[in-house]
C-alpha cells in the first residue's frame, strides 16, 4: 500500500480543494486504489505536530467548486524553519522528518507559493519524497506560466473595477482600486487591462506622481470626467524606489498610510482638483469558488502530480509551460521570483491602447 500525504501551506486561494481532488482521484486511478491518502492539517504545522489523518475517497467528492482548503493552512516562514522554537524547543525539520516516517509516508504533495516551495526543496534535500504544486493569486512562482488561483482572483478584481466604472462616471471622480500583489504586478496588470483601467501601477515600474496627474488632467481637458487607477499593493514611486530598504521602511512608518492606494491618493490630491476615492477589495480576491479556468488547471496539475508519484519522480514542482504540465526541479524553483518584465509585450500592448504606467 502506497501512502501519500497532502498539505496546503501559506495564504489560501481559490483552487486548493480542486487540486487536492485532482491529486486524490488521479492517485486512486494510477494505483488502482492500492493507495492511502493522508491529509496534513494546517500546512507545515501539521507535519511538525503530527496532525495527520487518513482520508477516504468520499472526502474528495463535492470539493471541486469549494473555496478555501479542507485541510486548513498556515504560514511558516522558510527563514524560521531551521530555528529551534524558544518556547517548545521543537526542531521543526527533525519533527517533520520524524512524522513522515512515523506515518509511513512514501511521498508528500505540497501546495503553495514561493515560501512554501523553498521549504519543499529543503525537505526534498533532507531525504523526503516531495512533489509540489504552484499556488498563488500573484502568479509569481518561477517555472510555470501560470499558478492556480490567479485567474479566479483576476476575475474578482476585474469585477470590482467594472463596478467602479459606473459610480466613477456618475460622480466624475478619480477611483483608485488596490489589487493584491506586494512584490509583483501580474494580477494588477491583467485586471487593469481587462477592467479598462486608465492607469496601472505595478511594483516593477516605479511611478512618477507628476506624470500620473498629467494623464488625469489631460483626460479631464478632453471631457473625460473620471479616471480609474488599478494599483498594486507594492506600487512604489520613483523617489521611494531610490531609497535603501531601511530608509524606505522608516518612511513608511512615518507616513502611516493604511496601504499604497491611500498614499497615492494623498500624493495626487496636491495636483488634481477631482474628488479621489479608494477601493480596497483585499481578501475578497482570494475567496470564493475557483473559476472554470482554474478548475481545469487544478485538475490537470493534480493529475500530473499523481503521474509523477507513480513514476517515483520526486524533488520537483509541476509547472504549466506552453500548455503542458512539466516537472520542474525544486532547486530551479525555490528562491526565484517571477516578476513582470518591463519589456513585456503585454505592457507594450497596454500602452498602445493608451494605458499609462506612470513612468
Amino acid at each position: 500500500m502506497y501512502k501519500v500525504g497532502i498539505l496546503t501551506s501559506g495564504g489560501d486561494c481559490q483552487g486548493l480543494n480542486a487540486v487536492i481532488r485532482g491529486v486524490a482521484k488521479s492517485l486512486y486511478e494510477e494505483f488502482d486504489n492500492d493507495v492511502e491518502i493522508y491529509g496534513i492539517k494546517d500546512g507545515y504545522a501539521g507535519l511538525i505536530d503530527g496532525e495527520i489523518r487518513k482520508m477516504e475517497p468520499a472526502d474528495f467528492s463535492g470539493i471541486l467548486t469549494l473555496g478555501g482548503t479542507i485541510l486548513g493552512t498556515s504560514r511558516r516562514p522558510f527563514k524560521m524553519m531551521r530555528v529551534i522554537d524558544d518556547v517548545t524547543g521543537i526542531d521543526k525539520v527533525r519533527a517533520m522528518k520524524k512524522n513522515y516516517k512515523k506515518f509511513g509516508l512514501d511521498c508528500v504533495v505540497i501546495l503553495g507559493g514561493n515560501g512554501t516551495q523553498k521549504s519543499a526543496r529543503m525537505l526534498s534535500e533532507e531525504g523526503l519524497n516531495i512533489v509540489s504544486l504552484p499556488k498563488t493569486i500573484d502568479n509569481d512562482v518561477w517555472g510555470t506560466d501560470i499558478t492556480f488561483g490567479f485567474q479566479s482572483a483576476c476575475d474578482i478584481a476585474v469585477n470590482v473595477i467594472d463596478c467602479i466604472h459606473t459610480t466613477a462616471s456618475s460622480h466624475g471622480r478619480i477611483f483608485i482600486v488596490e489589487v493584491m500583489g506586494h512584490k509583483v504586478g501580474w494580477l494588477t496588470l491583467h485586471a487593469g487591462i481587462a477592467g479598462g483601467a486608465d492607469i496601472i501601477l505595478i511594483p516593477e515600474i516605479p511611478y512618477n506622481i507628476h506624470k500620473i496627474a498629467a494623464v488625469i488632467n489631460k483626460r479631464e481637458a478632453a471631457g473625460k470626467r473620471f479616471s480609474i487607477l488599478a494599483v498594486a499593493e507594492g506600487a512604489i514611486s520613483d523617489k521611494d524606489a531610490a531609497l535603501k530598504k531601511k530608509e524606505l521602511k522608516a518612511l513608511r512608518m512615518e507616513q502611516n498610510y493604511p496601504s499604497a492606494a491611500y498614499r497615492i491618493a494623498d500624493e495626487l490630491s496636491e495636483y488634481i482638483t477631482n474628488e479621489i476615492r479608494v477601493t480596497v477589495p483585499g481578501h475578497f480576491q482570494r475567496g470564493g469558488s475557483p473559476c472554470a479556468f482554474d478548475r481545469v488547471l487544478c485538475t490537470r496539475l493534480g493529475a500530473a502530480a499523481a503521474r509523477l508519484i507513480k513514476r517515483r519522480h520526486f524533488g520537483c514542482m509541476v509547472g504549466m509551460v506552453n500548455g503542458r504540465t512539466v516537472p520542474v526541479p525544486l532547486y530551479e524553483v525555490a528562491g526565484k521570483l517571477k516578476v513582470v518584465p518591463i519589456d513585456s509585450p503585454l505592457i507594450e500592448d497596454a500602452k498602445d491602447v493608451g494605458i499609462s504606467f506612470g513612468d
